[in-house]
């Protein structure tokens, strides 16, 4: 794991190379919910100082990736029930609202570039690149959301983004979601090239309510 971690210097700063590092473990997976962080331990791993080490960590706790423990200090977030459900109620009520509208509203180009998105996360769940699942993944939102026009809509989105790749995360590595989640995702794609508004309504909240019960049984069993 320590030369994983490794940071190699570059034009950014220490800095941000240690977060990106630390964020992609923590959404790989690689670091479990719960499991304590260790600063001298993540220095040795990440070659940097723990004034390095200990800015990132309290960058990633204003993005609710990390959580202090009295008596214990830093550790990765365990998303409680409440706040899983919740993340995923406000994922519902947008995500359903985009489908509409890029039914309603999006030009065939947009459609195209949606269905091509899709093509990309098949290709990287063949990949098992569980990164590029959740980057692909990304891209496939933001063209749902500007093919929409729901543009305010998509910055509360992304403002919420770590928290929904943390479950996300937790949610791909379920087996069979590659297939699952894709399906559930290809039916959001053809209603919207259907132009059925309706149908893309739906098949958004089903796809949103099947990866909040694989969020909330995940945490579960890690309880």
């Amino acid at each position: 794991m320590d030369g994983a971690l490794r940071v190699n210097r570059s034009t950014k700063t220490l800095r941000e190379l240690a977060l990106e590092k630390l964020r992609d473990a923590i959404l790989n997976l690689r670091f479990k919910p719960g499991e304590r962080l260790v600063e001298r331990h993540l220095c040795d791993q990440l070659g940097v100082s723990r004034t390095v080490v200990r800015e990132a960590l309290r960058h990633l706790e204003t993005e609710g990736l990390v959580e202090t423990l009295p008596h214990q200090g830093p550790a990765v977030a365990r998303p409680d029930p409440h706040s899983i459900e919740e993340i995923y109620e406000m994922r519902a009520l947008l995500e359903a609202l985009a489908a509409k509208a890029c039914a309603e509203n999006a030009s065939d180009r947009d459609i195209a570039r949606l269905g091509k998105a899709l093509d990309r996360i098949v290709a990287a769940y063949e990949r098992d690149d569980p990164a590029l699942v959740l980057k692909s993944t990304t891209e496939f939102y933001e063209v749902l959301f500007r093919g929409s026009g729901k543009l305010v809509a998509w910055e509360v989105v992304r403002s919420l983004n770590a928290r929904v790749n943390f479950l996300r995360a937790m949610t791909i590595s379920t087996p069979g979601r590659d297939k699952s989640g894709v399906a559930e995702m290809r039916r959001i794609v053809d209603a919207i090239v259907a132009r059925d508004a309706s149908a893309a309504h739906i098949a958004a909240i089903d796809h949103v309510q099947a990866a909040a019960r694989l969020a909330l049984q995940y945490i579960a069993t890690k309880e």
